[in-house]
This record gives structure tokens, sequence and C-alpha cells, in this order.
């Protein structure tokens, strides 16, 4: 038996705030999180960081051992199924599975063990495992279904979602907790970026707006931190228990470019797109706003626009197009999931992010970006988000309005 898939409730700590719609009113503005961090490196820095208080989720006693990676997706889990109207005691424990995605795990505690002279808390393994998010989010929800962890780089919790579909889809789990969560933003992390020459650079007070992806002025892209959780059922469930459906996750694509490590490849990306396509029984024509990968890299940008070129062809102008990296930075593990939040709200309310800080657009990019003054989109009905990573992973989410 096949169910549809529904996205029944959301959660979300990101630099903009904890709230989703909070969250999407400033991306909707154009407000940039993206500030100056660590003064002291050898080189300007600038991250996107969420203000958040743990004491609201953890005891002192709780949060020895638990990195803030795993703080932050507790919370956005249990607020996401908040948001459902769900509790521990609404569905069987055993018919529930958190699905989550995480690329570079408990950079905090690696930090602190590297940086602490020899003393290492006995804590560190369990407080860096990549999976101990998804562990966290398990023993706080009591969920005794399938826990996993992906991580595929900047396409971890866009896949994470699209396998916690193929449970729901399935039967095998009537709740799933998909998303992701990332805390990154530590010196050795952004030294380490800043080596491999993807971070944007930037003049004295103009760190708000460096990230400006397909511009043709992109210099690269900013970290960022955070996590999202979408909870998802199958649509049947959903409306007998009255949940409100904010979207549905109609088709999803995963591929491998099996090219390159690092360097995107424009084929990869549209097998995903198709098979996201193909799944959700639509045409290019039918899906009228996609959430770019959209990094502002100098390669990564045009890569992505020729996908899209390739798979929508002669429609490619009634794509609207925007890359929300540019306001609250590049999440890595997850960016698929705050994206995939997005673009569920962008459908849910019939309003575009407007892809910010392009003041002239790379003629290699030309795409129907949204600009600021255009975020009402009254006649939505379908929407993808694109992430694309490095290990050549591609993973592209299309959504439908409910």
């Amino acid at each position: 038996m096949s169910h549809e898939v529904a996205v029944t409730g959301l959660g979300v700590v990101a630099p903009h705030g904890g709230e989703p719609d909070t969250l999407f009113q400033a991306l909707l503005q154009g407000r940039s999180a993206i500030q100056p961090v660590f003064a002291d490196l050898p080189k300007p820095a600038a991250a996107a960081t969420a203000a958040f208080d743990e004491t609201r989720w953890f005891t002192k006693l709780q949060l020895a051992g638990v990195d803030r990676v795993s703080q932050l997706a507790v919370a956005a889990a249990d607020m996401a199924m908040r948001d459902a109207g769900l509790g521990i005691a609404d569905t069987d424990p055993e018919r529930m599975g958190v699905f989550a995605g995480c690329g570079m795990g408990g950079a905090a505690a690696l930090e602190a063990a590297y940086r602490g002279n020899g003393r290492v808390s006995p804590l560190t393994i369990p407080a860096f495992m990549p999976n101990a998010p998804a562990a966290h989010v398990a023993m706080r929800q009591g969920v005794q279904g399938p826990v996993l962890t992906y991580s595929v780089a900047c396409a971890s919790s866009s896949a994470a979602i699209a396998e916690a579909a193929k449970a729901v889809q399935r039967g095998e789990v009537d709740v799933a907790i998909a998303g992701g969560s990332e805390a990154l933003i530590v010196p050795g992390v952004v030294v380490a970026w800043q080596a491999m020459q993807t971070l944007a650079t930037f003049q004295p007070g103009e760190a708000a707006g460096a990230v400006r992806p397909f511009a043709a002025d992109r210099s690269g892209f900013a970290l960022g931190e955070g996590a999202a959780f979408l909870i998802l059922e199958s649509a049947e469930r959903a409306r007998a228990r009255g949940a409100r459906l904010y979207a549905t996750l109609a088709g999803w694509g995963l591929s491998s470019d099996a090219t390159h490590l690092t360097k995107p490849d424009a084929p990869g990306q549209a097998r995903a797109l198709r098979a996201a396509l193909r799944q959700a029984g639509l045409q290019p024509r039918d899906v009228g706003y996609c959430n770019a990968h959209g990094t502002a890299t100098r390669i990564g940008d045009v890569v992505e626009r020729n996908a899209l070129a390739d798979v929508w062809g002669d429609d490619l102008d009634t794509l609207r197009v925007s890359s929300t990296k540019a306001l609250h930075g590049h999440m890595l593990g997850a960016a698929g999931a705050i994206e995939a939040l997005v673009t569920v709200l962008a459908l849910h309310q019939q309003q575009l992010p407007p892809n910010a800080n392009c003041r002239e657009i790379d003629p290699d990019c030309r795409l129907n970006l949204v600009m600021q003054d255009e975020s009402v989109a009254p006649s939505l009905e379908a929407a993808i988000s694109n992430s694309f990573a490095f290990g050549g992973t591609n993973s592209v989410l299309l959504f439908r309005r409910t």
C-alpha cells in the first residue's frame, strides 16, 4: 500500500529565530543574519549563528556530553512535534522513526578536545559522533522505531527527509521526525573552510551582504548553524486526527554525480530533478518555485543553473528561483532541512523569499530570480528544494500545496 506523505509539523532553530514564521518573515524581508566571527583569525570570517537558550530544553546535569549540534536538534524536533499536535502518547513508539541529517557531528566537542592541552572530556566521543543528534531526539521523544543518520555533506538532511518519506509511504512508520542539525561555527572548522577558498570574502562592515547567489560578483558562501525538522505522516492519518497539512511531499530524487569529490556535475543534478518530477507525476512547467542550492560559488551556481535549464528547457522562465543561503548561511548537514521548511512555507503562505544581494546577475546564471518586491505567488501549486553535496550526492524534494 502506498500512502500520500503529508507535512504536519515544523520546528526550527535558526539564525533568525526559533519559530518557522519568524524565520520566514525575516527571509521575505531580505534580512541577513550573517556577521563577522572570530576576530583573531588570520583572515576575516563571517557566519550566521543562532541565539539559543539550551536551558529551555536541558538541565545542567543533562547537558553533560551533549554537543550543541544535538541540543539544536532536540529543540527543533520537539517544536515540530508540538506544532503537529503530537505527544509521546499519541503514537505507538515502535511505529515512529527519526531520520536525521548531520554533516560534521559535534564540532564543538572536537574543538575542545584538540585545544584541551591534554585534558579531554571522557564524553567527547558520544558528544561528537554524527548520530548523536538523532539518538538524543529519539530519547527525548521516546522513539523505538528506526533511528537513522544520513551524512552526505550538504545533502544530508534532504536525503534524510526523502528516506523518511519512503518509510511513511510504505507504511513502515506512522510518524517520521525528519530533518537535520549542524553546529560547526568553531575556529578550526572555519579556518578549514577558508583553506578551501569557498567562503565569501568581504570588506569591513559588509559581512551581511557577503553572500550573493547567482550574482556576477559572487565570491562564495558563509557558514550557518541551526536545526530544522519536519513531521511526516500519511495524509489519511493526518486528516483522520484533524491535523493541519502544510503540504504534501509528492516526489524526491536522489542521484550521484560519480565524477568528482568536490566539483558539481549538471547531468547528475538533472537526474535528481527528473526523478523527483517523475515520482510526483509532474512536468517541469507545473513547478513554480525552486529553493536553489545556490552556494554563491563561481562554479556551483553555473552548474545548478545548467541542470535546471536542461530539465526545464523552454519553460525555464516559468520557474522562480532563489537561494536563501544569502541570508541564513550554509548549514551544510542542516541546509536541506531548513530549506525544505522554507519551501513548505512558501507553498503554504503563497509567498516567495527573495534571492538577496544579487545586484547584477551573472549571464551564465540566467534564471528568473525572485526579487525583493516579488514575493506574492498566488498560483503556486508545487515547489522544489535542491541540495547538491560534496561527494556528488544530489537530493531534490518536491512539495505540493494541499
